[in-house]
C-alpha cells in the first residue's frame, strides 16, 4: 500500500512538472509549425472515423432510449431538448475525449518511449535540442486544435442521429423536433463542451508523453507504459469532467 501511495504521487507530481515545463516552453523559440501541423493530421484527421462513428450511434440510442421513457410521461416532444443537452454538454465532449484520447495518447507513449528505449531523447539533449520543445509542445498545440473541432462535428453528427432515428422508429416531425431542440438549447450549453475539450486535449497529450518519457525496462515497460496510459487517460478525463462541469456551470450560469 505504501508503495502504491508513493508511485502515485510520484505519477502525479512528474506530470505536474512536466506540465510546468511545456508551459515554460510555449513562448520559445523556434515555432515548429510543420510538425504542429503534422500532428493535427495524426490526431485529427485520423481519428474522425471513430469519433463520428461513436457519436452518430450514442446519439441514436440516447434519442431512443428517452422517447421510450418520456413517452410514459406524455413529455416525448422534449426528447430532441433532452437528448441535445446531454449530447452538447457531456456525451459529444467525454466520448471525443476518452475514445480518441486513449488512441492519441497510447501512440504517442509508444513513440516517446520507443526513442526513450533507444536513447533518441538523449542523443537530443547531447546535441543541445530542447527535447520538450521539439516533442512535447507541438502535439499539445495540435491538441487543443484538434479536440474542439472533433467535439463539435460530434455533437453536430450526435444530434442529427437522434433526429433521423426519431422520424424513423416513433415517426417524429423533424421540423418540429428541430425546433423544439433550437428553442431549449442555447449556445451557453454547445460552449460548455467545447470549453470542456480544450482541456481534455491537454490532459490527454500530457498523460501520454508523461507516460512515454517514463518508461523503464526497455520493450517489456513500454508495453506496461503504453497499457497504462489508456486508463490514466480514461481516469483523467472522467475525473476532470467533474471539475470542470463545476467550473463552467459557475461561469456560464452562475449555479
Amino acid at each position: 500500500m505504501e508503495a502504491y501511495l508513493r508511485r502515485t504521487v510520484l505519477w502525479y507530481g512528474g506530470l505536474s512538472i512536466l506540465a510546468a515545463r511545456v508551459l515554460r516552453n510555449l513562448a520559445l523559440p523556434p515555432a515548429y509549425l510543420q510538425h504542429v501541423v503534422h500532428e493535427i493530421e495524426v490526431m485529427g484527421v485520423r481519428s474522425l472515423g471513430v469519433a463520428l462513428t461513436a457519436a452518430v450511434f450514442t446519439g441514436m440510442v440516447f434519442a431512443l432510449q428517452s422517447a421510450i421513457n418520456m413517452a410514459r410521461f406524455g413529455a416525448e416532444a422534449y426528447v430532441g431538448p433532452v437528448s441535445a443537452l446531454a449530447i452538447l454538454r457531456e456525451l459529444g465532449p467525454v466520448l471525443t475525449a476518452i475514445l480518441v484520447g486513449g488512441k492519441v495518447a497510447s501512440g504517442i507513449t509508444a513513440e516517446l518511449g520507443s526513442m526513450k528505449v533507444t536513447e533518441q531523447i538523449d542523443a537530443l539533449r547531447t546535441l543541445g535540442v530542447n527535447y520538450v520543445k521539439r516533442l512535447i509542445v507541438p502535439r499539445l498545440l495540435a491538441a487543443i486544435v484538434v479536440f474542439p473541432l472533433l467535439t463539435v462535428l460530434a455533437d453536430a453528427v450526435g444530434v442529427l442521429g437522434g433526429m433521423i432515428i426519431m422520424h424513423l422508429e416513433r415517426g417524429a416531425d423533424m421540423y418540429t423536433y428541430w425546433n423544439v431542440t433550437t428553442y431549449w438549447v442555447v449556445p451557453r450549453d454547445f460552449l460548455m463542451g467545447v470549453g470542456k475539450s480544450f482541456f481534455f486535449g491537454g490532459i490527454v497529450t500530457l498523460i501520454g508523453c508523461y507516460n512515454g518519457l517514463s518508461v523503464e525496462g526497455g520493450t517489456e515497460g513500454l508495453g506496461r507504459a503504453t497499457t497504462a496510459t489508456v486508463v490514466h487517460v480514461t481516469m483523467g478525463v472522467i475525473v476532470s469532467d467533474f471539475f470542470l462541469t463545476k467550473l463552467f456551470l459557475i461561469f456560464f450560469w452562475g449555479q
